[in-house]
């Protein structure tokens, strides 16, 4: 692993040797965020050393440099899902990357399913914590001592006062801004009704199938992190029709505007 983190990292340094504030990985239908990067220097996954690509529509695959504001920001359009095959250690390489990239400042956004009655379609929630005790850990094996310690401590994954911060855009710009808490599921296959159920009676307010690996890894890498989830449906079993990605991409797409509109003035604040 120290082998694929310090050449993808080397690579990237090729093309850009400046220092970047803030990393972002963009859920799915979220990419348009990465058009408001201005000076932007453009990374195909199939020139990165070690990236996979990415295979799911809504995900382009893009490793975008730019300014956002006064900041430089790096942005990944597409992540990589445990669902598609790949092990954690691959899902969560790009964190490991950013972290030896010298960035400190994380975002992570997803589209995910709404379980709490007050989180509908195009709702965007932050991510209070998470619920994963049905994934398989991204820390799992050797440990990676130049990164963090052997058994890290996950009482403050999602930064309190980032998420402070993030009110205040909200506020400012008449945004309805809620919390909550994110379960992880491992998919592809969407949810049961009976699981559903479960992660209610567990405490998940919204359920999905990202996120949670990349903020383990960046709590572990000691940097600081902002989860946000764009609720683009009712979990299995609370809506009134099946559950598919196309719909997921559509509600993400009419949504992104007040998504762009918030994460650009956190960036800005942060």
């Amino acid at each position: 692993m120290y082998t694929k983190i310090n050449e993808t990292t080397a690579y990237i340094q090729t093309l850009y040797e400046k220092p970047i504030d803030i990393a972002i990985i963009l859920g799915s239908g979220l990419g348009s965020l990465a058009d408001e990067i201005e000076n932007a220097i453009i990374i195909d996954y199939h020139d990165i050393p070690h990236f996979p690509v990415s295979t799911l529509v809504g995900h382009e695959g893009k490793l975008i440099i730019g300014n956002i504001g006064h900041k430089t920001v790096l942005a990944m359009k597409g992540r990589f899902h445990y669902y598609e095959g790949y092990d954690m250690d691959i899902v969560t390489l790009p964190i490991r990357v950013f972290r030896k990239l010298g960035i400190q400042k994380l975002i992570l956004t997803n589209a995910c399913g709404g379980i709490r009655d007050d989180l509908d379609s195009g709702q965007i929630m932050l991510i209070s914590d998470h619920i994963s005790l049905f994934a398989p850990s991204p820390l799992r094996g050797a440990n990676l001592d130049e990164f963090g310690p052997r058994f890290q401590d996950m009482t403050e994954v999602y930064s309190k006062e980032v998420r402070k911060i993030a009110h205040q855009v909200a506020d400012e710009n008449d945004i309805c801004l809620k919390e909550g808490i994110y379960a992880f599921f491992k998919g592809p296959m969407y949810e049961t009704p009976a699981e559903i159920r479960t992660y209610r009676a567990l405490g998940a307010d919204a359920v999905g199938m990202s996120t949670v690996p990349e903020a383990i890894v960046a709590k572990h890498s000691g940097m600081t992190t902002l989860g946000m989830s764009l609720i683009t449906n009712k979990a299995a079993g609370l809506g009134k029709s099946e559950l598919n990605h196309a719909e997921v991409v559509e509600v993400a797409h009419r949504a992104e505007k007040k998504l762009v509109t918030l994460v650009k003035n956190i960036i800005e604040k942060w």
